[in-house]
């Protein structure tokens, strides 16, 4: 693994073509926003190029790609987006695992699996790297990748309410608004549209949350009975995972997810008290300091229960 630059990394682009582009499974907006954003511009340079993910991409993230097309070709360049650990591609790694040329991300817990590595664990989100390459790149910003970016930096910085929100942040997002994201209708659609399934499934869920530690954990627990009976499914429990720390006096938040396979995932959230990255890496896993993942080979109960007892040594 080599670490580069802005630079490096534009120039690396230029000389590639049939690019592939890889985001994280159960994709989110900074994965899906510096993919298709990146995918746009290079489109714009007379590359082929174009995105993939495991899991299906959520409907509220339809407008990234809804006019994009993407030509069909067999990839000579392999590249991954906010992806910290090839584990994360889901069944992508099976494909790719071990072939990855480059990878852009900002998780200080990147493995350095791919053969360049353009890192800036002090971005809040991938999305300001990426819009740094895409200058580089000299490739004229339209709304699409205006739009794009912007999703990425309001969707991983809590529409800039995280801790992780730096001054660079908010330069990033006010220079892509000039640009024409549509910032008023992507915070909407984002952090105040629910889907009536989605609402059903939040309701089930706020009502199993569970404390501990001296009410300093919360645990929400999402079955595939509560997809039955909300009629939801895994593509909408993103916005689960904010509400375990919401409840005055939680410091670490913790969102378990059932699989269909009855394994599990679990999505950490913590406060500055508690470094989310330290406990998700006790179990393979990984993220930022205040919000991470890592997943499960057996049930629900018996990943809650080997979860609290690091919580307890955490708190201790």
């Amino acid at each position: 693994m080599t670490k580069i630059n802005v630079e490096k990394c534009a120039g690396i682009l230029k000389e590639q073509d049939d690019i592939l582009i890889l985001t994280h499974a159960h994709p989110d907006g900074d994965t899906l926003g510096c993919g298709f954003g990146l995918c746009r511009a290079l489109l714009k340079l007379g590359k082929r190029a174009r995105v993939i993910c495991a899991d299906e991409i959520p409907a509220k993230y339809h407008y990234l790609y809804a006019d994009l097309q993407m030509p069909d070709f067999e990839e000579k360049y392999i590249v991954a987006v906010d992806v910290a650990t090839e584990n994360l591609l889901g069944s992508l790694a099976e494909v790719y695992g071990g072939r990855i040329d480059l990878c852009i991300d900002h998780h200080a817990t990147n493995t350095g699996y791919a053969a360049y590595l353009l890192l800036n664990a002090d971005a809040a989100a991938a999305a300001e790297t990426v819009f740094k390459v895409i200058k580089a790149l000299r490739v004229p910003i339209d709304r699409h990748i205006a739009d794009c970016l912007y999703t990425g930096l309001s969707t991983d910085t809590g529409c800039f309410r995280y801790a992780s929100t730096t001054s660079n942040t908010y330069r990033a997002a006010a220079e892509l608004i000039d640009l024409g994201a549509a910032n008023g209708t992507i915070n909407r659609v984002m952090f105040e549209t629910k889907t009536k399934t989605y609402a059903a499934l939040e309701r089930l869920a706020i009502e199993g949350m569970q404390f501990f530690c001296e009410e300093r954990v919360c645990v929400i627990t999402v079955t595939q009975e509560m997809y039955r009976l909300s009629g939801s499914s895994e593509v909408e429990t993103e916005a689960i995972a904010p509400l375990t720390r919401q409840t005055e006096g939680v410091e670490i938040g913790l969102t378990i997810r059932e699989k269909a396979d009855g394994k599990c995932k679990c999505s950490i959230r913590t406060y500055e008290s508690v470094d989310a990255s330290k406990l998700a890496a006790c179990f393979g896993g990984g993220g930022h300091k205040q919000a991470a993942a890592c997943k499960f080979d057996c049930g629900v109960e018996e990943a809650k229960a080997l979860l609290l007892a690091q919580c307890r040594t955490l708190l201790s």
